[in-house]
């Protein structure tokens, strides 16, 4: 099989350097790699900003100085005033031309970041453990690659230019007002004192705690709005819309519960913020501020103007990052998930990988535990032989479908080793694996790509003879030929496929690999008993020295087979030939009684074909 992902080479070299030599780089490397090219158009965005900002302050001033010119004693100066107002026209032209510009490389840097971030969280899910996708929500994880990447545009797009006329353009109008007034300057500072001693409040551990409340909640109802609309058929098909819903609505009614809180946390703080950067207020106090000081006679009149225009021009800043807080943070939150998900370190390389001699798979004192609490397979040792099937049975939760997965090394065993043809799977390199093991599984995901696509997802290079070829031996050409295009027509748009059909795709693919190890997960659960026996004569057929493992609970599948392994609470407590495990009329025996007896009460007899050998 092809590495999923489909990396280049020297993006699977570099990784797997940097895995085998410090594992706690990749993410660091990531985010670094991420940021530095776009260094260049970050200083620009900002470099813009702050020259549209301080151009931005000339219409302000020329208002202010064509004030003072106007009001003062004696004969008006049309000349100056001429070249005030051009220089105020001036000023405003560069602010729209920069801030515009500043915009746009804002806007496009925004694009290549978002695109950037996506690449790599497709080339990180590309190279974690494949089991590790396992034991996240579907949801979860979309929320990651599509909300939490789109999150990072108030950062990129709009955080450098607020930040910029947050700080250059107040400290620009505080050097000017100082040299009208210093008084006057303090007191129309009040409204930013007070409103700024609000900001921390916003950052209290109660506050934070709230935030992250409302992304767990958010998250939790984009991953149960896919389970509902993924389950959908199954839903109204037993109508079992009721429960279906329960789920949603608890999740909904989490979030309302959670968001009433944050609102209540700060609405306070945010009245409190925009009455005191507010324009009302800040005249008030300008005006207040000042009639005392030109009643005094400490401040001529015509010295108010530049306050009354600037004071605002302080506030407004401050209430634009203000406003924008809740996003950087949200925008802070995303990468913090985004790195969460670049952190998982894919599953080491060998230094000096090994091929494998042979095809014989060995467990050995075969330990594993998704958790640390619960070990899911206890104290494994099994021996595969080639050109043997082994048939893998017991009851739901025993441990079949994670014994499955250590084969491809999905999963590496928390105690023992797993062996093929004499080599650790941990000492081969994962490309020489995934040719020397294929797969099917119950969970069939096919690409929105073509029908021959599809099935050559292995072996790109193959046939379109080679792909019809397998096509047959799983059952499917019929159906394929009577798609819109055959096997050009692409799955997902031009057509869609029932779940047996695409089990049988997903069966012709591993038949095209053609691998030396077949490991076969329920790959037949959705299919009509006429296609497993056609997939049944395929795999004889291809039969010779390969070695296959079949987790099924069909008695045709566990008859055909050569060894029959029992699980149970994660340990083996039976194993040998179909025939010889009836005669011991153990567990074996036991799940022989109920799944012929249910398959009678199914179809009215008994299959034929399905007494153990």
């Amino acid at each position: 099989m092809t590495i999923p992902g489909h990396l280049r080479r020297d993006e699977i070299d570099e990784d797997r350097r940097t895995t085998t030599t410090d594992p706690t780089r990749p993410a660091e490397r990531s985010m670094t790699r991420l940021l530095r090219p776009h260094l260049r158009s970050f200083a620009a965005v900002v470099i813009l900003q702050v020259v549209g900002a301080l151009a931005g302050l000339a219409p302000l001033l020329a208002v202010v100085e064509l004030g003072r010119t106007l009001l003062s004693p004696g004969p008006v100066d049309h000349d100056h005033v001429w070249t005030v107002v051009i220089a105020g026209a001036a000023g405003l032209l560069v602010r729209l031309l920069f801030t515009a510009a500043s915009s746009g490389i804002g806007h496009v840097l925004d694009s290549r970041v978002q695109l950037t971030f996506r690449r790599q969280l497709a080339a990180s899910l590309g190279r974690v453990p494949i089991g590790w996708f396992s034991r996240r929500r579907t949801g979860e994880l979309a929320k990651v690659v599509g909300e939490d990447v789109s999150a990072v545009h108030p950062f990129i797009a709009h955080a450098p230019g607020e930040l910029v006329a947050a700080f250059v353009v107040p400290l620009v109008s505080l050097v000017y007002l100082f040299t009208v007034d210093w008084r006057l300057t303090l007191i129309t500072l009040i409204p930013v004192v007070l409103a700024t001693a609000l900001v921390p409040l916003l950052m209290l551990p109660a506050r934070t705690r709230e935030q992250e409340a409302y992304d767990a909640a958010m998250g939790r109802i984009a991953g149960s709005v896919v389970e509902f609309v993924q389950g959908i058929s199954v839903v109204k098909a037993f109508g079992g819309g009721e429960r279906a819903h329960r789920t949603f609505l608890t999740a909904t009614d989490d979030f309302v519960s959670v968001f009433s809180r944050w609102v209540r946390g700060m609405s306070v703080i945010a009245a409190g913020m925009q009455l005191a950067l507010s324009p009302p207020f800040v005249l008030l106090v300008v005006l207040v501020g000042g009639t005392a000081l030109i009643t005094s006679g400490g401040l001529a009149p015509a010295d108010l103007l530049p306050f009354l225009l600037l004071g605002l021009g302080l506030t407004a800043p401050v209430a634009a990052l203000g406003h924008g807080f809740d996003d950087l943070q949200s925008a802070g939150r995303a990468v913090g998930r985004i790195k969460d998900v670049l952190a998982v370190r894919p599953l080491p390389e060998p230094a000096h990988p090994r091929p494998p001699r042979g095809h014989r798979v060995e467990l050995r004192g075969v330990r594993f535990a998704y958790d640390t609490g619960h070990e899911v397979l206890r104290g494994i040792d099994l021996v595969l032989e080639p050109g043997t099937v082994t048939a893998v049975v017991g009851p739901s939760g025993s441990g079949k479908s994670t014994l499955a997965r250590l084969l491809p090394r999905f999963f590496d065993p928390t105690h023992g080793s797993v062996l093929l043809g004499g080599v650790d799977l941990r000492e081969i390199d994962s490309r020489e694996l995934y040719r020397q093991v294929s797969f099917v599984f119950q969970d069939v995901r096919l690409l929105r790509a073509s029908v021959a696509d599809n099935i050559a997802l292995a072996v790109p290079q193959a046939g379109r003879d080679d792909v019809v070829r397998v096509a047959r031996l799983a059952g499917i050409h019929d159906r394929v030929l009577r798609l819109p295009r055959g096997y050009d027509t692409v799955l997902g748009e031009e057509a869609k496929l029932s779940g047996g059909e695409a089990q049988r795709i997903s069966i012709a693919r591993a038949l095209l690999a053609d691998a030396p190890v077949l490991v076969l997960d329920e790959a037949t659960s959705f299919a009509d008993p006429q296609t497993e026996q056609a997939v049944r004569r395929a795999l004889a057929t291809l039969g010779g020295d390969r070695t296959v493992v079949v987790i099924a609970h069909r008695l045709e599948t566990v008859a055909d087979a050569d060894t029959v392994v029992v699980l149970e609470d994660g340990a083996i407590v039976e194993r040998g030939r179909p025939a010889d495990l009836l005669t011991r009329d153990g567990r074996f025996a036991a799940f022989w009684r109920s799944r012929q007896s249910a398959e009678i009460q199914t179809h009215g007899d008994v299959p034929r074909g399905d007494e153990p050998r």
